[in-house]
């Protein structure tokens, strides 16, 4: 398999920009760590792709959390994107399986459901998060974000997310694309391009036969019209550690840890994004006690 890997462009003299990526390694890291099931792979997959198209315009320790809260049986789907090319994620419900839609294809609507809000939360280092969020519109993920893109941060764009799931459950072909008008695009530009994307195969049929991130990009806007700025290796990857967990279960309080020494005499934690888990035992505990209660009397004083 392939590296996966990220590249950004401006055409048309800099009145387009545009991102494409290839996720497939990125995806199937999540179907792995989360057990999916083929339509819930396609649905975490096309989030976490969105995750990775839309941090690409972080810089340094900006992140993002994508929130898809949709009415289908699949629940939240929650992604978090670093400026480093970085991305997790996870399905509520991991395990959902449905029939073929009426084009034949993984029935991530159906999944998702229509009814919802797509919310996107970015750190970018100042005292209160930007928070945008609009409603579902289509379940299909590509629709919704190029909804989002339009609607909260006022940035005519056209989304392009794709996963292609094998017959093993394995991630066979995973990536998107992002286009962006700028000021100053004119309608030739955009009715050009418009025409290309009418006529472009799924994005994961293109990257199973073997195209590249600058491949589909010239498939959409023309090579002769791109100037490539920058390729970045991208990666599904949590930062979680046993570490984070301790001082987590630290601020749960002396009383709760003592009735986990008293019960259990132990605790496993999992995390969320990447269900790696961490095992502390009575010993790990009562040290973890200690600690909270030192912060609960300096709390009171």
């Amino acid at each position: 398999m392939t590296k996966d890997y990220l590249v950004r462009a401006l055409c048309f003299n800099d009145t387009i920009r545009a991102v494409a990526v290839t996720a497939t390694g990125v995806v199937n890291e999540a179907h792995l760590a989360h057990d999916t099931w083929n339509t819930a792979t396609a649905a975490l997959g096309r989030t976490l792709i969105a995750g990775l198209l839309l941090g690409s315009s972080q810089k340094g320790q900006e992140h993002m959390t994508i929130k898809v809260q949709g009415n289908g049986p699949i629940g939240t789907i929650l992604v978090d994107a670093n400026a480093k090319g970085e991305v997790k994620g996870y399905a509520q419900n991991p395990h959902v399986s449905l029939p073929s839609n009426a084009q034949g294809k993984l029935d991530v609507r159906g999944a998702v459901g229509t009814e919802g809000s797509l919310t996107v939360i970015k750190d970018l280092g100042l005292k209160e998060p930007f928070v945008g969020q609009v409603p579902l519109v289509s379940g299909e993920l590509g629709e919704d974000f190029t909804n989002y893109m339009a609607s909260s941060e006022q940035i005519p764009s056209a989304i392009g997310l794709s996963v292609l799931v094998d017959t093993d459950e394995s991630v066979r072909a995973a990536g998107g694309f992002m286009i962006q008008v700028m000021p100053g695009a004119t309608e030739e530009t955009i009715t050009e391009i418009e025409q290309r994307l009418a006529k472009l195969p799924f994005v994961s049929t293109l990257i199973d036969e073997g195209k590249t991130p600058e491949e589909i990009l010239a498939a959409i806007l023309g090579e002769e019209n791109m100037t490539i700025l920058d390729r970045e290796p991208v990666a599904f990857a949590c930062d979680c550690s046993k570490e984070k967990f301790a001082q987590a279960l630290t601020r749960i309080g002396g009383d709760a840890l003592q009735e986990m020494i008293d019960e259990d005499e132990g605790a496993e934690t999992v995390c969320h994004f990447c269900n790696s888990k961490y095992q502390f035992d009575k010993a790990e505990l009562e040290e973890l006690q200690k600690l909270a209660q030192v912060q609960e009397a300096e709390d009171e004083a």
